[in-house]
């Protein structure tokens, strides 16, 4: 297992110019409906100006948040238990299948674009301390129980994600990469919320300072990097660690401290397009509710998300939320 990079590391490392996330472009969050990689691949090549590698959690846990992150470990196993992900000394058929899952997305992104590869290429994976509140022990708690786990599952990731982004930069040659870190479970984790596996308490918290130095763990495998956290109040102190903080601005959120990190560089991607079936705002809504995000934290370029994954939608409104995503960055700054 590789080196865990030092607690400063990071520090040391200006964030890059937020080019890929100025106002004037859209992505999706990761997830979307339906079980066809190829299909996927085509729609997001198609529809988006930054596309990303598609997430298809509808073929069940080996492809969901948690059997995504298991495939992209190195040197930690896990296996499937009826109580969910658990880490095992040996490999597993389950572990090979969700490794299997995420080739297969790999090779159809990579065919779909052979003709025109894109510019740029944003992939995720789940984040440290949301896997590690997701996986289980051999004993059967969650690795958030015991931080010594915790750390060594912090450098397998990181360890894994290079060798994911070094098969990807193969494979897409000339096409920038971009790291997203999806960590739907930070702010439980870090307010201790999170259950034991008996369900009557909850984990402590990790120190502040274990927090980030984690996350900087898992960053380092990238140069560009997105922290995302759709839940509500995210810790975007804490997000700011990378490149750029991912966030849905529909829920309660600090906006000073969104325009504090937006100040030194770091890039934001707002979530405001809804991530389920319903009215779909028209293009000028999108604008409006830009402006006045604008208005209250002093953030000039923002990048257009939905609100968070898009595998709880139909696969028609997915497509349609991609085209009035793409339509209103065109339109931002007109």
């Amino acid at each position: 297992m590789a080196d865990r990079q030092p607690p400063g590391a990071r520090e040391e490392q200006p964030h890059q110019e937020g080019v890929t996330w100025r106002s004037g472009t859209a992505t999706g969050v990761g997830s979307l409906p339906g079980e066809d990689p190829v299909e996927a691949a085509r729609l997001v090549l198609g529809e988006l100006p930054v596309p990303h590698l598609p997430e298809l959690p509808g073929r069940g846990a080996h492809a969901d948040l948690a059997g995504r992150g298991a495939a992209l470990l190195a040197d930690l196993f896990v296996d499937l238990q009826p109580s969910g992900w658990r880490v095992v000394p040996r490999p597993s058929r389950d572990g090979r299948r969700a490794r299997d899952l995420l080739a297969r997305d790999v090779d159809a992104l990579e065919e779909a674009a052979h003709a025109a590869p894109p510019e740029v290429l944003k992939v995720q994976a789940t984040g440290p301390w949301t896997l590690a509140a997701l996986l289980e022990l051999t004993r059967g708690d969650r690795v958030l129980s015991d931080h010594g786990a915790v750390a060594d599952l912090a450098a397998s990731l990181a360890e894994g994600l290079r060798a994911h982004l070094a098969d990807l930069a193969r494979r897409f040659p000339g096409t920038r990469l971009v790291l997203q870190l999806d960590e739907p479970s930070l702010p439980a984790v870090l307010a201790a919320r999170v259950p034991t596996a008996s369900g009557f308490r909850t984990l402590r918290a990790p120190d502040p300072q274990t927090a980030r130095d984690h996350l900087r763990t898992v960053l380092a495998a990238a140069e560009d990097t997105v922290v995302h956290c759709c839940a509500p109040d995210p810790p975007l102190a804490l997000m700011a660690e990378a490149s750029a903080v991912s966030l849905d601005v529909t829920l309660p959120f600090d906006e000073e401290a969104l325009g504090t990190a937006a100040e030194s560089g770091t890039g934001v991607l707002a979530g405001l397009v809804p991530a389920r079936d319903g009215r779909l705002p028209a293009v000028p809504e999108v604008l409006e509710t830009v402006a006045r995000l604008r208005d209250r934290t002093g953030v000039t370029d923002l990048a257009l998300t939905p609100t968070c994954g898009l595998a709880g939608a139909t696969p028609g409104y997915a497509r349609q939320v991609m085209k009035l995503l793409s339509e209103a960055a065109r339109e931002v700054d007109r």
